[in-house]
């Protein structure tokens, strides 16, 4: 090879595959191999990327900031709430509430814990209004007042005992905020899995804003939590067990009978629902008791079990307007074993709520028990007393901010007659969208019936025959042959990509289709 001056290189003649080409040709060559050599490059450094588990992550949107507990505070968070003073308000299993100052600090160094009560007994619900801070216990529904102002609670008041305890471990009760009407719903675990022994455990009672109980619902077994939707609709999460295949929420609708009879005995108590309704067939099929039992509230949404989670927790709603990132108007559902939270939409068919739930945050400190949204973030209190949970601490307090990037996810999952729509947060790619071998759909439900659990159960593989992108580019209509009613029908979608082509957050949804839309 010659040397040659670099500033006359391009009027040079070179040799490529054994001819002579002239230079101006021979450097578009070399340009055509650079940039593919650079495109093969940026493929595999994608792969690489992917493989390592450098794609996008839960963190990249919304960011987690452990509290630091002080080491003398044992804070298993059951209920939290925000106080008019900005302070944050959180009770604890073991009977105590505090008063977090600075709870929105970032870094979170001037965090400090106050103690505002104690000597009550495992508080799983507290709200504030009307200047009381209202504690849900186990026993009762109380309210807590400060009237001299040193910061301690020095009024206690009973607001309503209407239900009764055995000191059996498994009692909690689970309460919420004033609904319109004023009226706090509190629902009742069973005494065990499978029994009532002291009246209304296994039921959800009303508390009136001047203490009167009205029993509301009965057929609970476990909750971990009861929330509102954004339209004032009552919901509870109910955990796996006797007449519970897996973990579910399910909508509290008045008079209404959530599926486990073994709290039943209690409506020789009361006629605020009627007459008892009829037993349920155990080894039936939820839907099958449904059609044949009136008051039967099929659940709104399976979490399947040991795909979404083990134990399903608290709930709350996204009424933030958007301060929380794109998904304004969703519930969100913890899972304390798991230590993660979930996502839900739901919508109405046939005068029933159903929907679909996705993956949203994992990695919390503990297990995942009570949550609290505000215009700050996510406040999210865990425990793992009683039951393991991944998140290895004891107990924990995080705060999840939104970064103010918007994920790529399912934004929402809606039934038609013949499939699903699909929303999404971002445009997606149109190409990978209308190829159905970007998504997989298999469906399977649950036994019902009165010993512990089930496995998944009747499965089938439905037929996905078209996939039609809206010309926004923010939906896709599957076209399904085979949808089944009663099913919970599992979404994989590993080959969509959005219009910038990156991957779905979360490229599964599970959809609970009780009942096809007409």
């Amino acid at each position: 090879m010659n040397i040659v001056d670099s500033n006359r290189c391009h009027l040079v003649p070179r040799h490529v595959s054994g001819r002579v080409v002239p230079a101006l040709e021979f450097r578009r060559w070399v340009w055509r191999q650079a940039i593919a050599i650079c495109g093969f490059l940026v493929i595999a450094l994608a792969s690489i990327y992917s493989a390592c588990g450098q794609a996008p992550q839960e963190e990249d949107y919304y960011q987690m900031i452990p509290l630091p507990i002080p080491d003398d505070i044992v804070l298993e968070a059951g209920g939290l709430e925000l106080m008019p003073d900005g302070k944050l308000a959180v009770s604890t299993r073991r009977g105590d509430i505090y008063l977090v100052d600075k709870p929105f600090a970032d870094p979170p160094t001037d965090v400090v814990f106050t103690r505002f009560a104690s000597g009550l007994h495992e508080v799983l619900g507290i709200s504030q209004h009307d200047g009381w801070l209202y504690a849900t216990q186990r026993c009762e529904l109380s309210r807590l007042k400060d009237t001299d102002g040193d910061g301690r609670a020095d009024l206690f008041e009973n607001v309503c005992d209407g239900w009764e305890i055995s000191g059996d471990y498994h009692e909690y009760a689970f309460g919420t905020p004033p609904d319109k009407d004023g009226n706090i719903w509190v629902v009742l675990c069973l005494t065990g899995s499978f029994n009532s022994n002291v009246p209304y455990r296994g039921w959800c009672v009303r508390v009136t804003p001047d203490g009167e109980m009205i029993p509301t619902c009965s057929g609970i077994r476990s909750p971990g939590g009861i929330a509102m939707n954004a339209e004032g609709d009552v919901f509870y999460t109910d955990n796996q067990g006797p007449w519970n295949g897996t973990c579910s929420l399910k909508h509290l609708k008045p008079g209404s009978f959530q599926g486990h009879p073994g709290g039943n005995r209690w409506y020789e108590l009361t006629d605020a629902l009627g007459q008892r309704p009829q037993e349920p067939a155990s080894g039936s099929r939820m839907m099958v008791e449904a059609a044949k039992i009136p008051e039967l509230e099929p659940p709104a949404v399976y979490f399947p079990y040991k795909k979404m989670g083990q134990s399903a927790s608290g709930i709350v709603c996204d009424l933030t307007g958007g301060k929380f990132g794109p998904f304004a108007g969703q519930l969100f559902v913890g899972d304390q074993t798991f230590s993660t939270v979930m996502r839900v939409c739901l919508e109405q068919v046939n005068g029933h709520y159903q929907g679909a739930c996705f993956p949203f945050r994992s990695g919390f400190g503990s297990g995942s028990l009570s949550l609290r949204l505000t215009d700050g973030g996510m406040f999210v209190g865990g425990t793992n007393r009683g039951w393991g949970s991944r998140g290895s601490k004891p107990y924990s307090l995080d705060r999840l901010v939104w970064t103010g990037s918007v994920p790529f996810e399912v934004h929402e999952m809606k039934a038609l007659p013949d499939g699903f729509e699909l929303t999404f947060t971002n445009p997606v790619d149109a190409a990978t969208a209308t190829d159905i071998g970007s998504y997989t759909l298999q469906t399977y439900t649950y036994i019902y019936q009165a010993s512990y659990g089930s496995p998944e159960v009747d499965h089938t593989t439905p037929i996905i025959t078209r996939a039609h992108v809206a010309d926004d580019r923010r939906s896709v209509r599957l076209k399904i042959e085979g949808l089944q009613a009663g099913h919970v029908h599992e979404l994989h979608m590993p080959g969509l990509r959005s219009g910038d082509g990156a991957p779905l957050l979360h490229d599964v949804g599970y959809y609970t289709l009780n009942y096809i839309p007409k």
